[in-house]
């Protein structure tokens, strides 16, 4: 809180937000399957948290709503990292933020800044340095390796305090217009967005394959190849691509098998993964424990497996 000795604001230092940049390298050292980069997260807050917040219990509490969910790339992180600082700092300095409004911001901003972290890392900037190096490389130079390391370690580390002190600024004026529901806006804003991105990934990332067959029909002569019927060779080949051609997948057997995927494929594509998805949103809201949920879902599919439903 406020020093109220002195009514002075508390504001963070230089170096703390260079330490809590620093221990933000390491974000994903305790990743868990819970609540996969809390961990990190957490530990990065530290610095900031004990200079912020004098009260031991001030501290846990703070410490404590750095535990929650938290997931996105680690090296888009650093804006979010940004805003958070700053809202912390508000809300030491007496500002009406509550928890819920920085786990907002939090979650809101992760998901759609994860799908920018990947095509400019993973699939652009780290293909290009790796193909510098190892050009390099072939030709016997140590300088190959070298670079690549070298440069790829300082470009997303200067990329990182960049955005996390243009996020800690763009923060600062997120705060300043409480009053005027400014927050509350971007907090929705960045949540429908992150709901977006996260509902297109379903059907991408959620797959659901039924081996269960609902029907088995007999063709009549004509619209199935009789293998045994083609010639030799090449031409014989020729005839059942023509076959094929004219009539579709089911030429290839005399029993044309209709799969339930396929029925819920022809009535909307994607159903059964996005019930799926809403059922698990359903429980974490219950709370049940998200490695109960896992294990759950490990259970099913070896047994849906095993009996050649799945």
């Amino acid at each position: 809180m406020t020093d109220t000795l002195n009514n002075k604001k508390v504001v963070l230092s230089d170096a703390t937000r260079k330490k809590v940049w620093w221990r933000h390298q390491f974000l994903q050292g305790s990743w868990n399957y819970e609540r996969m980069q809390n961990g990190g997260w957490a530990f990065s807050m530290i610095p900031a948290i004990k200079e912020l917040y004098t009260k031991k219990e001030d501290q846990v509490e703070a410490l404590k709503r750095h535990l929650e969910f938290y997931n996105t790339h680690p090296y888009v992180s650093s804006p979010v990292m940004g805003v958070t600082l700053a809202m912390e700092e508000e809300k030491a300095n007496g500002t009406a933020i509550d928890d819920a409004a920085i786990q907002g911001v939090k979650v809101g901003m992760m998901g759609p800044l994860a799908g920018v972290g990947d095509p400019v890392f993973w699939f652009t900037l780290r293909p290009i340095l790796g193909a510098l190096g190892a050009s390099m490389a072939l030709t016997g130079s140590l300088v190959g390796p070298l670079i690549f390391f070298i440069a790829w370690n300082a470009i997303r580390m200067i990329f990182e305090w960049k955005t996390q002190e243009m996020g800690y600024k763009a923060g600062n004026q997120i705060t300043k217009d409480l009053s005027g529901g400014l927050l509350g806006r971007i907090t929705l804003m960045a949540s429908i967005l992150g709901m977006f991105i996260i509902g297109a990934l379903v059907q991408r990332w959620v797959s659901i394959k039924f081996a269960l067959d609902v029907a088995k029909v007999t063709q009549q002569p004509g619209s199935y190849i009789d293998w045994a019927a083609l010639p030799a060779g090449a031409e014989g080949i020729q005839q059942a691509l023509k076959q094929f051609s004219a009539i579709g997948p089911t030429a290839l057997d005399q029993v044309k098998v209709t799969t339930l995927q396929q029925n819920l494929d022809s009535l909307i594509p994607g159903l059964v993964p996005l019930l799926l998805t809403l059922g698990i949103c359903k429980l974490l809201k219950k709370n049940v424990s998200p490695i109960t949920i896992i294990l759950a879902l490990f259970a099913i599919g070896i047994v849906a497996k095993y009996f050649h439903i799945m």
